[in-house]
């Protein structure tokens, strides 16, 4: 599903790579962050402690490393301070371009037929994506029309916007999922979905690439 000799129709971000071609994303200290997001927007410890509901005293320890603040915490100061909750651990160096975008109107995804499955890949234009978004009706109705596992690289999201459907993995007893549910699973491992409702089921999926 990787599109082969496409090339970006709209600018790209690009991050400054090192000699090794890797990204450079540097890994910060959660309180060095928190304080230079603080300092940023011009907030004191108290202003800070009441938009985050925490005491300025938790506050300040985090900052200067003296606790490590729990998942709940940091969800409080992503909320608090208006951020996303990645920004408390990293920080990309430089941002050279203005952005990356593609759109897909509804119905106009380049479609792709499976014995199993019918996909209709989404942000096609776009090449060196680090996702794969996809919608897929969902034909097959029993294992026995796999010839076996699907496995592939990377990790993926599965969310139903039509019907019920099971999702068939190797290591776990089957789940039955209905709409607005969603899963997400190492892609690696043995998988493959059925639909369980009268109509064909409709999936959203997403692949890291």
């Amino acid at each position: 599903m990787i599109e082969n000799g496409v090339t970006d129709v709209y600018p790209s971000i690009a991050l400054t790579r090192s000699e090794g071609g890797e990204s450079k994303v540097d890994s910060v200290n959660i309180g060095e962050q928190l304080k230079a997001i603080r300092t940023k927007n011009k907030l004191t410890l108290e202003e800070a402690s009441k938009l985050t509901g925490l005491a300025k005293s938790t506050l300040s320890k985090i900052e200067n490393e003296q606790i490590s603040p729990t998942f709940m915490v940091m969800q409080k100061l992503a909320a608090g301070l208006e951020i996303d909750l990645p920004q408390l651990f990293t920080k990309p160096k430089t941002l050279l371009a203005t952005g990356r975008r593609d759109i897909t109107k509804a119905g106009e995804g380049k479609q792709q037929l499976t014995p199993t499955y019918e996909h209709e890949l989404l942000s096609t234009q776009l090449s060196n994506k680090k996702m794969l978004p996809y919608r897929t009706c969902v034909h097959s109705r029993s294992f026995d029309e796999y010839k076996d596992w699907v496995r592939h690289e990377g990790e993926e999201f599965l969310y139903v916007l039509e019907g019920q459907v099971q999702l068939l993995t190797e290591f776990y007893e089957p789940a039955t999922l209905n709409v607005g549910d969603s899963a997400y699973y190492d892609a690696t491992m043995g998988h493959a979905v059925i639909s369980l409702s009268e109509k064909d089921a409709h999936i959203l999926w997403i692949t890291s690439a």
